[in-house]
This record gives structure tokens, C-alpha cells and sequence, in this order.
């Protein structure tokens, strides 16, 4: 029997230009957990039997739309504090990537694109750190660009 090749947390990373247009990327400081979520927006259409329509309609499904999101939490970092507000309250896009570290030559190493900061959401307790959850929605579908 053979093993699948896994990845451990350090080789799927989460990636922002903090600085547009400067093609240099920055891990979010203090992310310890992150996720990507790839969907397919879907539009059902029930298609009639023509020769007995008493017969139930099949569903016949099509692709609508697709978007790529991005959750992430961890511990609310110094470093990342006035980059992450100043993102939030632009309202704007920034340039965001996935690096798929371990990617063979020819599949997909990054998935980059502009996205929207649209969550954080800060939490304290007593005794425990500042802690953060976010959400990143990338505006259309991620550009994909294959390891070397």
C-alpha cells in the first residue's frame, strides 16, 4: 500500500501585498489556522421526458459562477494590527496569494488575485492573548500559476 504525499500548516500559506504594486508578499502575522474554500455557484433546470410527460423531470445542473474565499484565525498581532484596520476600513482590494509550497512542477504553486478584507473579528478573555478571526474574498477567480 501506498502513502499519500501530505503537507504540514508551513506549506499552505496565505500571502498579502501589503504595499500594492510593490510584488512583495507578507505572511499575515499571527495566523495560526487558515483555510481556502473553492466553490461552484450552481443553476438547476428541470428538463421534461418528451414522450411521457407524465414521467418525473430529470434536473439537469450547470456551473452559474464560481468564487474562492479565504478564512484565517489566530493571535491579533502588533505587526499585522494597523495593516489589517487600514486594509478593512480602505474598503478596497489588495493582491492576495495562496502558496501551495509543496506543488509538483506543473501543478498549481499559487492562486493570486485581488481580494476584499470582508471580516475580523476580535475576541479577548481574561488571562488569554487578543485573538482574530477573518474572512478574504478574492473579487473573481484567483489567477493560477504552475510550479517549475
Amino acid at each position: 500500500m501506498a502513502r499519500a504525499t501530505t503537507a504540514n500548516f508551513d506549506k499552505m500559506v496565505v500571502e498579502v501585498e501589503w504595499v500594492a504594486n510593490s510584488g512583495i508578499y507578507s505572511k499575515w502575522c499571527g495566523v495560526t489556522s487558515r483555510g481556502i474554500n473553492r466553490q461552484s455557484n450552481m443553476q438547476t433546470t428541470e428538463v421534461p421526458d418528451c414522450d411521457d410527460e407524465s414521467l418525473p423531470a430529470a434536473l439537469e445542473r450547470a456551473v452559474q459562477s464560481q468564487e474562492v474565499t479565504i478564512s484565517g484565525s489566530g493571535v491579533w498581532s502588533a505587526e499585522s494590527h494597523g495593516l489589517a484596520l487600514d486594509w478593512w476600513y480602505s474598503g478596497a482590494t489588495k493582491s492576495v496569494r495562496v502558496h501551495h509550497v509543496n506543488a509538483a512542477s506543473g501543478d498549481t504553486e499559487y492562486e493570486t488575485g485581488p481580494a476584499y478584507l470582508v471580516t475580523i473579528s476580535n475576541q479577548a478573555q481574561r488571562g488569554q492573548k487578543v485573538t482574530a478571526d477573518l474572512s478574504i474574498e478574492f473579487d473573481g477567480v484567483p489567477t493560477r500559476t504552475d510550479a517549475a
